[in-house]
């Protein structure tokens, strides 16, 4: 997919390590051909970006809390002062209290669903509402990451179900809100993948080994393959697709049962 986006700037947002999905997704787009920024939260998480984001030749990182709407007109005042325009955001950002992932769903605390529900679902709206005015000329992407959890019950996932179902309804809302303007919003929804996020759920590896089993492709996603989807999804190629949920997940979301020899 070289060149495929030559000359276009993006922001990532929510690289916590080189195992990271969003990681992949920069690692995919930079190779073909875009510039990037990225944000991060808090300096340890900047010592693990900085030198990844150099490796893709970029010097622009920002420190951004997304719950808090001065961190985030700060950001984005950096990068205006930075670019007049950008044609891409990646968000790869969520967040639950672990030990609420855990145990039955119906005892989530008040506290817990509410601060889930700001930084996985709604924050991705005020990143829309900030960003879009960057996109009005020349239209965009706005990319999110989701999960098979939001629509079928995932033992020890618990609210991060419920926060991303809001996400994948938030990222409609806003395709049509923002279509008018050329700027196209999608979510990608890979299956169980090694990352710091996925570490935090509880039975990962037997998760991670049942789909691996059970998939159509019999194989898990691979940072390669989001990343892929990315480009295209941030590319002039897929210039008509909006709204959409794209799974990269082996086929797992088609299943109704396990394969017959893991019955």
């Amino acid at each position: 997919m070289s060149g495929f986006l030559t000359g276009k700037r993006g922001l990532i947002m929510g690289v916590a390590n080189e195992r990271s999905i969003a990681w992949g997704i920069a690692k995919a787009m930079a190779e073909a051909g875009a510039e990037l920024a990225f944000t991060y939260q808090g300096e340890a998480f900047g010592k693990r970006l900085e030198p990844l984001a150099q490796s893709v030749g970029s010097d622009f990182m920002v420190d951004v809390d997304v719950t808090d709407d001065a961190s985030l007109d700060a950001a984005f005042d950096q990068l205006g002062g930075r670019w007049e325009s950008i044609d891409f955001v990646v968000h790869a950002i969520a967040f639950s209290d672990k030990s609420e992932l855990t145990g039955r769903f119906l005892n989530t605390s008040r506290a817990n669903f509410k601060n889930s529900m700001d930084i996985s679902a709604y924050s991705f709206i005020e990143v829309a509402r900030r960003a879009h005015p960057f996109m009005k000329d020349n239209g965009g992407t706005l990319l999110t990451l989701t999960y098979g959890g939001s629509n079928r019950v995932t033992p020890n996932y618990n609210v991060m179900g419920v926060a991303k179902a809001a996400l994948e309804s938030a990222t409609r809302y806003l395709a049509n809100d923002l279509g008018p303007e050329g700027i196209r919003v999608n979510a990608i929804s890979p299956g169980p993948m090694k990352t710091l996020a996925g570490a935090a759920i509880g039975g990962a590896r037997k998760t991670y080994k049942h789909t691996e089993l059970n998939t159509p492709m019999r194989s898990n996603a691979t940072l390669e393959a989001v990343g892929g989807t990315a480009v295209y999804l941030a590319s002039d190629a897929g210039a008509c697709t909006t709204g959409e949920i794209i799974h990269v997940d082996g086929g797992f979301h088609v299943l109704g049962m396990p394969q017959q020899e893991h019955l």
